[in-house]
């Protein structure tokens, strides 16, 4: 027996989520290698669509033919819901995402041609995290599982649930943002030692680097304030709701291990492979929380 039509779209959808999140492990890794002007020019590389992939240049030039796949698969994910999709609201949310990519590209051949600024650098991986949110929300959206009737809840329980999970994402995408301009400020170890910061709850001095560093251990210290209330809520009034309540399992296992690889990045002096996996394991973790939050607005809207 064949699947609806819609199946291949929604997994379609999800294959792309996993390409974008890709997508930003490759710009991480760029960051990672120090590579980001290994290639000067835009949008060629060095005149050339293929230079030689070599040194730095894999992976600049690596990420940038892993964009192009991606703004290919966008533009069939946003012919395909243009074509497929009845609900005018999801269709926009794809027209909207491509515009978004579209944009992001943009912002990366500026991040090139102006080297390496500061703001348009924080602009762009801003843009990239929430260029995923929007792939993994219309995956989500176009789910088999979503129109079917949502198990009854309290309206008060429900209201309570989606208050918590809009805050901790939005705290989580700060959090984000503040990793963001430190990475891009050159202050990945402007504290060297971990947990303390210089033997100490409190730096003993505050230049910039150091503040922004400090602002992104305390955001991390917020984030977990926030999922731990997130899961606490879930399990004690959701727990039979599957589709509440693994995603939040997985969300509280990713930022366990988000924190230790937040760890051994100052451990390892910046070591390649932990720093991309830190921002990587973030990326998750924010399409992790908007899974739980698109999840609990239809629990209230069940309810209604």
């Amino acid at each position: 027996m064949s699947r609806p039509p819609q199946i291949w779209l929604h997994r379609f959808a999800v294959f792309l989520a996993g390409a974008t999140l890709f997508l930003i492990t490759a710009g991480a890794s760029v960051t990672s290698t120090g590579s980001g002007l290994a290639v000067p020019d835009w949008p060629l590389s060095f005149g050339q669509f293929f230079p030689a992939m070599e040194g730095g240049v894999l992976y600049e030039h690596g990420h940038r033919m892993i964009a192009g796949v991606v703004l290919v698969l966008t533009v069939i994910l946003v012919v395909w819901l243009a074509r497929r999709e009845e609900r005018v609201s999801v269709r926009r949310l794809g027209y909207v995402a491509m515009l978004a990519l579209v944009a992001q590209a943009v912002l990366g051949g500026l991040t090139v041609l102006f080297l390496l600024p500061t703001p348009i650098s924080v602009s762009h991986a801003a843009l990239a995290e929430a260029f995923l949110c929007m792939i993994v929300s219309i995956a989500l959206l176009t789910s088999p599982g979503w129109g079917e009737p949502p198990p009854p809840v309290e309206t008060e329980d429900a209201l309570s649930l989606r208050r918590v999970a809009l805050i901790t994402t939005g705290v989580v995408y700060v959090q984000i943002l503040l990793g963001a301009v430190m990475r891009h400020m050159g202050a990945g170890l402007a504290i060297p030692d971990f947990p303390l910061s210089y033997g100490r709850v409190f730096p003993p001095f505050w230049y910039p680097h150091v503040a922004i560093h400090y602002a992104h251990r305390v955001g991390a210290l917020v984030v977990t304030i926030g999922v731990a209330m997130l899961l606490f809520r879930i399990m004690k009034h959701h727990r039979g709701d599957r589709q509440i309540a693994r995603p939040a399992v997985l969300l509280g296992a990713v930022l366990t291990v988000q924190i230790f690889l937040g760890a051994l990045t100052i451990w390892s002096k910046r070591a390649v492979i932990p720093t991309t996996a830190h921002v990587a394991v973030g990326a998750a973790t924010l399409a992790t929380t908007i899974v739980i939050t698109l999840r609990s607005f239809r629990l209230l809207r069940g309810r209604a």
